[in-house]
């Protein structure tokens, strides 16, 4: 079948919009698909960022976006994982990495050899035989080679002012030819008979039709939201149920990953930045007015805070991201909650799945069918992640039990120390592991064929990994020098 033309109109704002639109004109728009942004006001203040994981790389690669300048532009920093601070608990700090830990002991899995060490006395963390994690520690950053690519992944994702990231997003956009218009609010015409979505009405009364509408509008859910068949959007925590965002000082030296600090009160994640240390705080809007969240952040980032703005959180999923004509790219589809800086993985999951599955015809149900069973399996995994913290942390932030997967991961890796598979997961079992074993969970025995490997041999291996680590780290540029190579690059 030769595909017929198709008209995208994209309504949202900010990187759910750009990004989206972005892409589909990347891959679609020199062929038979028109592209057509709408954006609506933004709902970013100065103390907005977008931190993101690993795989956001390789989406700026195949958009064109040069890693470089868009670092420059945005002044954002590189980010190789987050440390976990609980200032309310007994356990010490642990890191959880954008890499591999250790590596393989004859064909078997680090953690299992790492394991039954401890269970003989190994006073070791697990975090230490981490590439990525130690690097970050020591203010590096990790520039691969031959050596470290044999070692296993070594990671990063982005500290991103959002500001002038959006901006950057939006300006590539617009170089690659997508259409725009720029309202303050939308009208939506539907079909009388399907509910189907036949155009958006823009201020002064002009008329937007098209094919397939992506609603990029965040929580608001202004598409998505009444077409028939989207289902209930993503619900709000009942406890942890605000979000207050802040910035202070930049720090004298910027630290390549964030950090979560925890205690009663709730949580804040900093995320340094060149310009600014950008402070997330979550919070229980039964224990705290604005105003005590905004001392309570203060207290823990250790800083004067300035610019807070506080909303509401939304953390779920819509139970059918593609209704009808209309598809849900971000929050409107899956909100993971802001614990683990996931909001811009869920955008991206949404334009791969729709990209791979995008029609090519008026007549679209098995697509939609197959977009929503992907989609819906890929977020339940990122909320996964949130929910076994809390589990693990008994937190009494949040009430509800964890699902039966994540009950299920919890029970096999106190059994083993084992990660069952999932399809369509985010995550690698070593960082599942270390999300474990820095709540303080052990695993109670490990596999039986790990027995084979002698104890003196075990032992080498683990001297030789330290050391392969040590020396690794200490080849690496430091994380400032890094970024002021990248200001230096513009000045040449």
């Amino acid at each position: 079948m030769i595909a017929q033309p198709m008209r995208v109109v994209i309504v949202g704002r900010d990187a759910a919009l750009w990004l989206t639109a972005s892409a589909l004109q990347r891959a679609l728009g020199p062929t038979w698909v028109t592209v057509v942004a709408v954006e609506l006001p933004t709902a970013l203040g100065s103390s907005s960022v977008y931190a993101s994981l690993p795989p956001l790389e390789a989406l700026h690669a195949k958009l064109g976006l040069d890693e470089s300048a868009l670092l420059r532009a945005t002044q954002g920093s590189f980010s190789l994982g987050c440390s976990m601070v609980d200032k309310a608990d007994a356990q010490p700090p642990f890191f959880l990495a954008y890499g591999s830990y250790g590596a393989p002991i004859d064909g078997g899995s680090f953690f299992h050899y790492w394991n039954k060490a401890r269970h003989f006395g190994l006073d070791v963390p697990f975090e230490d035989f981490c590439l990525t994690a130690m690097a970050a520690r020591q203010g590096r950053m990790l520039l691969p080679d031959e050596a470290t690519e044999a070692f296993g992944r070594t990671d990063y994702g982005y500290h991103l002012p959002a500001i002038p990231y959006a901006a950057a997003l939006k300006a590539h956009a617009a170089a690659s030819g997508v259409a725009m218009h720029h309202v303050r609010d939308v009208l939506v015409e539907r079909g009388p008979d399907s509910g189907a979505i036949a155009a958006v009405r823009l201020e002064g009364g002009l008329r937007v039709a098209g094919d397939l509408f992506i609603d990029a509008t965040g929580a608001e859910a202004l598409l998505i939201g009444a077409t028939p068949g989207a289902g209930a959007g993503a619900p709000s925590d009942p406890l942890l149920d605000r979000r207050l965002t802040a910035r202070g000082r930049p720090f004298a030296s910027i630290a390549a990953y964030a950090e979560t600090r925890i205690d009663e009160a709730g949580w804040v994640t900093l995320h340094a930045s060149q310009v600014a240390t950008h402070v997330v705080h979550a919070f229980a809007s039964a224990g705290q007015s604005d105003a005590e969240a905004l001392a309570t952040a203060a207290r823990l980032a250790g800083m004067p805070l300035v610019d807070p703005v506080a909303g509401p959180i939304a953390c779920g999923r819509r139970e059918a991201a593609w209704a009808l004509n209309c598809v849900a790219i971000g929050a409107g589809a899956c909100a993971p909650g802001p614990l683990f800086d996931l909001e811009l993985h869920a955008i991206q999951l949404g334009i791969v799945h729709l990209l791979s599955l995008f029609p090519a015809s008026g007549s679209f149900a098995a697509e939609r069918a197959e977009y929503n069973r992907i989609t819906a399996s890929a977020f339940e995994r990122l909320l996964d992640l949130e929910s076994a913290f809390h589990a693990l942390k008994r937190s009494k932030a949040r009430g509800a039990a964890p699902s039966a997967a994540v009950a299920h991961r919890i029970a096999t890796f106190r059994a083993r120390g084992e990660i069952p598979p999932m399809e369509d997961e985010t995550f690698a079992p070593d960082f599942w592991q270390a999300l474990f074993v820095g709540l303080g969970e052990l695993p109670d025995s490990w596999p039986p064929s790990i027995d084979r490997t002698p104890p003196e041999r075990m032992k080498a291996e683990f001297r030789r990994i330290l050391a392969f680590v040590k020396d690794k780290v200490l080849e690496q540029p430091t994380h400032d020098s890094c970024l002021k190579r990248l200001g230096r690059s513009e000045a040449a």
